[in-house]
């Protein structure tokens, strides 16, 4: 029963496959919505720590490099035209993606397309999955400080206030987003081998 979502798609008719990726797209914004409202405002920064990079991860490592980078896009949409998907702190609505979170925001399609590409490139192992989130969070970071960089003119004062406070926090999402896909993949390879 452990066929991947694309084997199971791949047999049914092109509107029901259409429904399903939209589907799943859809399912994934909300995800990463979801861990957008898991959040730790930290003193001395405007950016919260949150639990929506680890969701990001996953999306892109989940999904692969097109559906991550259109969850993502689409993600942002439904962020700009009100919705609620965005972490509470700050300005709702496109208002965000305009403070100081937004090089980071803008970044979320880039950043799952890129660990989509890398993950699907090759073995899925563990090393791949963590390669592929590193390489995806050092995106990530040079995004969000590249946009606080443009607010304080100070690159020492951008890494200050978007890079030194979240270190430890990404390296454990990184190990977690592998580790996860790799237990995922593994159960259901062992559930297709049960079958």
């Amino acid at each position: 029963m452990s066929q991947s979502l694309t084997q199971v798609a791949e047999r049914r008719s092109p509107a029901t496959e259409l429904a399903t990726q939209a589907a799943l797209i859809v399912g994934a914004t909300l995800f990463v919505a979801l861990c957008a409202h898991i959040y730790v405002p930290l003193p001395g920064t405007p950016v919260p720590l949150t639990v929506q990079n680890l969701a990001v991860l996953l999306v892109g490592l989940s999904f692969g490099s097109r559906r991550g980078f259109l969850a993502m896009a689409l993600y942002l949409a439904e962020g700009a035209s009100g919705l609620p998907v965005f972490s509470p702190t700050g300005q709702p609505g496109i208002a965000h993606l305009i403070g100081p979170t937004a090089g980071y925001l803008i970044a979320y399609p880039f950043v799952a397309a890129l660990v989509g590409f890398i993950f699907e490139r090759g073995k899925q192992t563990f090393a791949r999955a963590f390669v592929a989130s590193l390489a995806g969070e050092i995106l990530l970071f040079g995004g969000g400080i590249s946009w606080l960089y443009v607010f304080t003119h100070s690159l020492s004062r951008a890494i200050s206030l978007g890079l030194y406070w979240f270190i430890f926090a990404e390296i454990m999402k990184v190990m977690l987003a592998a580790g996860a896909v790799r237990s995922w993949r593994s159960l259901f390879r062992h559930n297709e081998q049960a079958n």
